[in-house]
């Protein structure tokens, strides 16, 4: 896996924890059962266009890099030279840098909660990908939150409101499909 990859993992695993997917796994730190945002398919987001950064994730990652250099130095951490700065650190580590990143005080403040945004959407939205899709795909975000699967058809239909009776009564001119006519 390249660096810039394995960065951004590690960043997105740090806001939402899953499971290491594997002993060698050194982006997922591997302090949550379950998948997390990187099993929800966070780069694959990330890396959409759609985003408006995907042309800038090089740049996050080395900045992210270079930020967690600065946060070992200062704590006179050491660090695995074979891996990226972020990855190398521990989940504590890494969250107390994100901490210090996000803070309403930082100058960068608002890039990375930008990327904490999209890393929290892979997980709770599945923003990448068709919501029939990922359910069929065992999305862990949409499954943990309980997320319905559609009809047969593939439409959703609700037949038991939430409140247990209806909010309000149909309009008399909708649409067998549910459109207004």
């Amino acid at each position: 896996m390249d660096s810039r990859t394995a960065t951004l993992e590690a960043f997105a695993d740090t806001i939402v924890p899953g499971e290491k997917r594997s002993a060698e796994d050194g982006s997922v730190a591997g302090v949550s059962t379950g998948g997390g945002a990187v099993a929800a398919g966070a780069i694959e987001l990330l890396e959409t266009p759609a985003t408006g950064i995907a042309d800038g994730l090089t740049d996050y990652a080395t900045a992210l890099n270079a930020h967690a250099r600065q946060y070992a130095t200062e704590r006179k951490l050491s660090l695995e030279s074979s891996t990226p700065p972020f990855v190398a650190m521990s989940f504590t580590h890494r969250a107390a840098l994100l901490a210090r990143l996000t803070a309403p005080d930082h100058p960068e403040k608002e890039m990375w909660v930008l990327l904490a945004l999209f890393s929290n959407m892979a997980f709770d939205t599945a923003a990448h990908k068709h919501t029939a899709e990922a359910l069929a795909e065992g999305h862990p975000g949409l499954r943990t939150l309980g997320f319905a699967d559609p009809d047969p058809d593939g439409f959703w239909r609700f037949p038991d409101y939430s409140y247990r009776r209806p909010l309000a009564r149909m309009h008399p001119d909708t649409t067998s499909s549910g459109s207004p006519a």
